[in-house]
């Protein structure tokens, strides 16, 4: 068994170091973030009878303005509406 070099163990060390903290500042989440921010913009507010039948019936209007995602807050009666 050979001893690998002081040399070659430290540039290990540091490949691996830089590798550690490189991957957690470039990773994202996998999830899309609500609003208000992460470029979503108030369009209005309507009463649906659930968030998946706002959602559904708003898309074709946000790709119709060139947006492609609706988020329908369904915590109050009248749904506020957003698109990004």
């Amino acid at each position: 068994m050979t001893m690998n070099s002081w040399r070659t163990r430290i540039g290990v060390g540091l490949a691996v170091g830089v590798a550690a903290v490189a991957v957690p500042l470039t990773s994202t989440t996998a999830f899309a973030a609500g609003p208000p921010g992460a470029g979503w913009v108030p369009v209005g507010a309507e009463a649906y009878s659930s968030k998946a039948a706002c959602e559904a019936s708003e898309l074709p209007n946000a790709r119709a303005n060139g947006y492609n995602e609706v988020w329908c807050d369904d915590s109050k009666r009248i749904m506020p509406i957003y698109y990004r």
